[in-house]
């Protein structure tokens, strides 16, 4: 009996162990603004952006593959009809060149979008509210397919192969 009861207890505190780290690793994703560990620093810029894709709210920034900050914010501007990003990067990257340019990027075939950001060369340094003017928007692969199909669909019989264009000419030989 008292085997039992122990196998028991066991077997439920290897169930709560699981479920608290489940519901960690649940905060610490790139969608979820609930972070732990401690207030976040650093300056924030503003990069905007014709299309973003599925980026989201707490998606890594990165520099030559190193995370340098994550998404702060993604919000609609109506003015110019863009969306506005807002970039938080850690403090200790302070001298990144002002014009620099900030590009949406995947991580793989199927994995969740980032922002890249590619140094530029000017002496002066992005500060704290400062904007990142050179952007590339997400490449949206529905419309990349899209275009593609339209694109071999407006060509026409010039598509076939080159097999299909030699066996013509040998078809009429024979007539």
């Amino acid at each position: 009996m008292k085997n039992s009861r122990s196998l028991e207890i066991g077997t439920g505190l290897f169930v709560l162990l699981g479920f608290a780290a489940l519901a960690f690793l649940t905060t610490q994703l790139p969608g979820t603004s609930l972070k732990l560990g401690g207030s976040e620093g650093g300056y924030t810029v503003t990069a905007r952006f014709d299309n973003i894709g599925d980026l989201k709210a707490g998606s890594p920034v990165t520099m030559a593959g190193v995370r340098i900050g994550r998404v702060e914010s993604i919000r609609f501007d109506p003015k110019d009809y863009k969306a506005a990003v807002e970039l938080r990067i850690e403090d200790q990257y302070k001298e990144i060149p002002e014009d620099s340019d900030a590009s949406i990027q995947t991580a793989g075939l199927l994995g969740g979008k980032y922002i890249g950001i590619g140094p530029g060369g000017s002496e002066t340094f992005l500060k704290q509210g400062g904007q990142i003017e050179f952007t590339q928007s997400a490449i949206v692969l529905e419309s990349l397919i899209n275009k593609f199909f339209a694109n071999m669909a407006s060509k026409g019989p010039e598509n076939q192969t080159i097999e299909q264009k030699s066996e013509e000419p040998k078809a009429e030989e024979q007539k």
